[in-house]
Parts: C-alpha cells; structure tokens; sequence
C-alpha cells in the first residue's frame, strides 16, 4: 500500500489545480493523483478550440500544464472503485489499495452515449487527449464526421474540423442551432455561419439507432432517415460521476454536496469539479462543469486539502469560440428564461441579460464583449435592486 498525505482522484484540470493549491500552503506534503486518462492532466478546452484555430497553438507550451512543478505522484489509466472512510484508504481497478490523510473527489462525469454505440476508434464522446489526436487524424484525412449534439462540445468541433478540411453532418435536437441559449436572432445567425462554412445541419431531429464496423458508422434518425459516416462525434453532455461518493455513503444529489469549503459530509474529504454541488455566494446552490469553475474551485480545495478552511467565494465564467463568433457569460443562459437585449450592433456585438419570472437577472451573457465578467458578475449580485428598464447601457464593450 502507498500513503499519501494528499490524494486525488480524477486526471482533469481540477486535480493540476488542486496540486498547485496544495504547493501554496504545503510544499513538502505527498500527493497522489490517481486517473482514468492516460495522459497526465492538460488544459481540456484547447481540445476543442485553439488546437483547431490557431495553427501557432502549442501542446507543449499552452496545453501541456506542467504538471512535474507539483511533484505530485501520477497513478495513470486507472481507476478507484471504492473507498474505505474508516481505514482512509482507496482501492484501484488494478487492485492496489492506497491511504490517505486528506482526499479530493475530482471525478467529472461520464458522457452521454448514442443507443447501440459504444466508444470506439469511430465514435468519440471527445472527453480526452486521445479522442483529440483520433478525430485529427480523421479530419486530416478529409473525412465525414457526424456531430451529434448542438452543445458547446457539439458546435465547437463542428466549427473547428469542418475548418480543417473534413465533412461535418450536425445533428442537434433543436430546431435551431443554439436555440435553447440564444435568443432567436441570434441563433439564425449563430446556425448562418454553419451553413456559410458548409456544415450539412439536421436539425429537430434525434439518433434512435446506431451501428458501427471498420469501413464507418451508421446512424439512424427519429424521422427514418440515415446519416453514414466515417466517425461521430457525441456532444450530448455529462452525467456527473457521483456513483463513487455515494457508495461512500456521501451525500449526492444533483452531485455530491459540499460546504462552501468544498467538504463533503467527512471531514476528511473534498469534492471540487464537475460533481461539486455547492453553495454559489451569487446563485445559490449550483453545480458548474466548466473551466473557469475547474481551475478556480480546484485551486481553493487544495488550499484547504492543506488547511487553509477558506470560503469558494468565486461565481464562474464560461466562454465559447465558434468561427468568427465567441461569447463570456456568466450564471444561466438559457431561452427557459426572458432574454432582455442590449446590443451595439445587433448579433454581433452586445449583452444579453436573462431574467426569471419576477424579472431577476439570472443571467448575462457577452457576445463579443470582452474582459466585462466582473462586471455581469456585480449585475447578478445588485440583480433584485435592478428593473429591467435599467439593463440597457449597464454593461458597454
């Protein structure tokens, strides 16, 4: 058995975080980071983004986080099925077992699958490195890629292979792409730059069967029609990876429920990440899968993973790049709310603020206006001292 002072479990961002939050308080401590991956952990939305835009973007310098400068111990291409809360102690896959004095529960989630399509070398859910160095192999080639799903995922590829010379088919449920965060003229001209790039769209349309043999992939939509293709992508989302937690005997519910320290129900462990459900000082209760939550809610458990006994007082941005297009936003974005706009030039340069029913921002999203989160942020937190007659002109690029 191998001890640690500190252990992880999960390989993505929050782990590399967590590890240089530990080195602010403790730079002598153990650390163990035990993961799935094969790779040691990377900055995950180049995946999708500047790795396909940016022909000067480098693994080794803007994807490659370093992760040596902890000094942290690596279990890679494993992954821990239990967890002995009195004896602290983790069992692996492998059978090794391994204890702790502190652990950090930092497992993500587990992608959505397509019925009848089990991860392969042709369908990708797109979660990993290895997924990446595949699907490029494949758009290279000038290959016919499937997209199913119109999520950040979804549309990002999409965007960024149909750039690099292969065929795209996106397959999203709604019956406009970006239809269920933007408001409508701005997802006809969010779908427009699709269509302008050449990207074949089925819209409205789901996959109710799918096959798969060496020569490609087969898909069947809900309509009856067939879409073939040499690979897919699936963009569906993640389901949080809670099982570990609760066979724990944690509390899990939408994830697994943390205080705003980031600790679970045992003193002794942490959860930060995809799964964390946390007390949001803005939003309230949430649970946050992206980066700038990753990063920064990873950093603060590993302060106090090393007894630091500080608040996650961070409400988290997100961003996405598609084509000539990119946003920042900050809380909900979504059309189940009522969109108020405030645009410079309309689609292309402008804030809109998302209201509940008793006209509350919840939301606010930046579409092409940069460095202004802090600023959405102060929005949500002044949001029931705002009327809606008063968003207009409150955030300027």
């Amino acid at each position: 058995m191998t001890d640690f002072r500190y252990l992880i479990v999960g390989g993505g961002m929050v782990a590399d975080a967590a590890a240089r939050g530990i080195r602010e308080i403790d730079t002598e401590g153990s650390i163990g980071i035990i993961s799935e991956d094969v790779d040691r952990p990377y900055a995950r939305p180049a995946l999708s983004k500047k790795l396909w835009t940016d022909p000067d973007f480098s693994w080794d310098e803007k994807v490659d986080l370093h992760t040596e400068e902890t000094g942290a111990s690596f279990l890679l291409g494993t992954a821990v099925t239990s967890i002995d809360r009195t004896a602290k102690t983790v069992t692996t896959s492998d059978g090794e077992t391994h204890g702790y004095e502190r652990l950090l529960l930092a497992t993500g989630g587990k992608p959505r699958s397509l019925p009848g399509l089990d991860p392969s070398p042709r369908v990708l859910d797109y979660r990993s490195a290895t997924d990446y160095r595949r699907l490029r192999e494949l758009a290279d080639a000038g290959a016919h890629v499937a997209v199913v799903g119109g999520s950040y995922i979804g549309t990002e590829i999409a965007s960024g292979i149909v750039q690099n010379g292969a065929r795209v088919t996106l397959i999203d449920p709604d019956e406009v792409v970006g239809g269920r965060m933007f408001p409508e003229d701005l997802a006809q001209a969010f779908q427009q730059r699709f269509v302008d790039h050449g990207v074949e769209l089925r819209l409205g349309r789901r996959v109710s069967e799918g096959s798969q043999s060496e020569a490609g992939v087969v898909l069947t939509l809900d309509d009856g029609s067939v879409v073939e293709a040499d690979a897919v992508v699936v963009g569906l989302g993640i389901e949080p990876a809670t099982k570990l937690a609760a066979d724990a005997g944690l509390t899990v519910r939408d994830g697994v429920v943390v205080s705003s320290t980031l600790l679970t129900d045992d003193d002794s462990i942490f959860a930060a990440g995809d799964i964390a459900e946390y007390p949001d000082r803005i939003l309230g209760t949430r649970r946050v899968e992206h980066v700038d939550n990753a990063q920064q809610q990873g950093r603060q458990a590993g302060r106090n993973l090393a007894d630091a006994d500080e608040t996650y007082d961070h409400t988290p941005m997100f961003y996405s790049d598609v084509f000539d297009m990119g946003y920042e936003a900050v809380g909900q974005v979504t059309t189940k709310l009522r969109p108020v706009e405030d645009w410079q030039e309309p689609t292309v340069t402008g804030v809109v603020y998302y209201l509940d029913e008793d006209d509350t921002v919840r939301g606010v999203l930046l579409w092409n206006v940069w460095d202004k989160t802090d600023e959405a942020r102060k929005v949500l937190a002044e949001a029931h001292a705002l009327t809606p007659d008063m968003l207009p002109g409150l955030i300027t690029p």
